[in-house]
């Protein structure tokens, strides 16, 4: 196991009391709050309000939330953080890091602890949100929502609470970033551009999981922008039977896709952290991406013409 420990005494103290204090309900707890921030609801949000509510606003949020994904392991793997549950005995880590198919000592896999992905994401994209809609009640959840979720985290003893606060940090930073140079910049792929560049600059020290998969997220969501301007261009919809037909049909076409694309490799390379492991990686979320953002929207206008009909 590699990686370095660093924490302030309070850190350890503070999560050995939270745990016992709420014993056996700590898991059910912070499980509940957890998913929250999960990336997962995050990518599915960033798909039901670009499929069926506002598709441009669908794309802008997507920049802010796969410039996050990316930022953050960039970040992880140059602190080399291990995670806290490592290091100290008392801490209990009560539900898998990121991926309950590894094991919880598996660095590769779960990620290092520093900043915490959860608490960036959750950040990230309500921030994002209430900086687009300006209501009081979106301004409301995202400052309550990340702090309920960086909690969890601490509570399933996951996170130090120094990786939940530059999280959030970071979270908010990369929502403002975004938002800003959405505003002021008119050729949006040159931003797009840059930013890929500079998440590139990983695959000289990233060796995680998640970092090939944030770089996988991000080309398909940088080539499916423009794709769909030009050959797609499908319309937002209000009618409730549509909407969920559109969810549905893409929750489907992820979790189809991402067994598809399983099939040809053994678990053992998938899990074996070599270099053609990792590019496989990103192939594969590039395809899913691209395939559900871009290629899937086709069906819609031919949907809606039968169901018309």
């Amino acid at each position: 196991m590699d990686g370095v420990t660093f924490f302030f005494d309070f850190e350890p103290d503070l999560m050995i009391w939270i745990q016992k204090f709420l014993g056996d309900a700590a898991y059910y707890i912070g499980a509940a709050m957890s998913e929250l921030g999960n990336q997962t609801l995050m990518i599915c949000m960033l798909g039901f309000i670009y499929w069926s509510f506002d598709k441009e606003l669908g794309k802008r949020i997507g920049v802010s939330i796969v410039t996050a994904i990316a930022v953050n392991p960039l970040v992880k793997n140059i602190v080399l953080r291990r995670r806290p549950y490592m290091d100290h005995a008392a801490i209990k880590c009560l539900q898998a890091p990121t991926d309950s198919n590894y094991d919880n000592f598996d660095i590769a896999a779960q990620g290092y602890s520093f900043p915490s992905g959860h608490s960036t994401n959750s950040s990230n994209v309500f921030c994002f949100l209430a900086l687009e809609k300006r209501k009081k009640v979106l301004t409301a959840i995202a400052v309550g929502l990340p702090i309920l979720v960086g909690l969890s985290r601490i509570i399933l003893g996951v996170h130090y609470p120094t990786d939940v606060i530059f999280g959030w940090v970071m979270g908010y930073g990369v929502a403002f970033l975004i938002y800003f140079l959405q505003k002021k910049i008119k050729r949006q792929w040159i931003v797009h551009l840059i930013i890929f560049a500079v998440s590139l600059v990983g695959l000289f020290y990233c060796r995680t999981d998640d970092y090939f998969t944030a770089i996988g997220v991000m080309a398909g969501l940088f080539l499916v922008i423009p794709f769909e301007e030009k050959f797609v261009k499908f319309e937002d919809t209000r009618k409730p039977l549509f909407m969920v037909l559109r969810v549905v049909g893409g929750f489907a076409g992820f979790a189809l896709l991402s067994w598809l694309f399983k099939l040809p490799f053994t678990e053992e390379f998938l899990k074996s952290g070599t270099a053609m492991a990792y590019l496989t990686r990103s192939v594969r979320y590039f395809l899913i991406v691209f395939i559900l953002l871009g290629v899937y929207p086709m069906l819609f206008r031919v949907v809606e013409k039968r169901k018309a009909s």
